[in-house]
């Protein structure tokens, strides 16, 4: 082969690797600027996924489309019944709510009143005795009265005093405020009653305030 011949072979090569790479340049922008081109069907669905969630009434619209509309109509009618039906039940729950209340109170300011009512003759006393003149035994006597007739009022509403003195303690209806060594009485049982409790019916009103015996020939070791 001449040196001419080897000349020309040689260009033809260097022609082909150039265009070569032009193509694959070519190639690699084609691709690069797809990538970056958004998908028009992707922007659609974007686009419309942000408007349904911002507006809730591209969502009905959406549902008008998916839903036939006579079966979309039926079902708004029941969401806008139970809606209503819930309201209605909410404020009857309120108004039976302050109605308890306020049968609760009437209750309350009877009960207080039938109890004050039977009071009041005993304040009537006291202020007729706070006024009388006379000994301190014809005081005294007005007082014990006066004690008897409340004692009486109570006993009609069942409230009647808490046994104590000579009974065995009971921390279920005394409470202790110390002992008192007694060889005469039985140990662990109420020697004096320092202030009377009350009781109604069964229910404890208050508890006796008492002292206990301790009794040393008794006592377990």
């Amino acid at each position: 082969m001449s040196k001419q011949e080897a000349a020309k072979k040689e260009v033809a090569t260097n022609d082909l690797g150039s265009a070569q790479t032009a193509e694959n340049a070519a190639n690699d922008a084609a691709a690069s600027e797809a990538a970056t081109v958004p998908d028009a069907g992707t922007e659609a669905a974007a686009g419309a996924e942000s408007a349904s969630a911002a507006d809730p009434q591209s969502v009905e619209s959406a549902a008008e489309e998916t839903v036939p509309r006579s079966q979309y109509d039926q079902l708004k009618a029941e969401r806008d019944q139970l809606v209503d039906r819930l309201a209605r039940m909410q404020a009857e729950f309120e108004n039976a709510r302050k109605r308890a209340e306020r049968e609760k109170a009437d209750y309350r300011d009877y009960a207080t009143a039938g109890a004050v009512e039977q009071f009041l003759p005993v304040l009537d006393n006291f202020e007729l005795a706070l006024k009388a003149t006379g000994t301190v035994e014809q005081m005294r006597s007005g007082v014990e009265l006066i004690v008897k007739q409340m004692e009486e009022i109570l006993r009609q509403m069942n409230v009647t005093p808490v046994a104590a003195v000579g009974e065995e303690f009971n921390p279920h209806h005394h409470e202790a405020l110390g002992s008192v060594e007694r060889l005469d009485l039985p140990d662990q049982h109420v020697a004096e009653e320092i202030r009377r409790g009350y009781k109604i019916r069964e229910k404890l009103l208050r508890p006796a305030l008492v002292r206990v015996v301790s009794n040393p020939k008794q006592t377990v070791e």
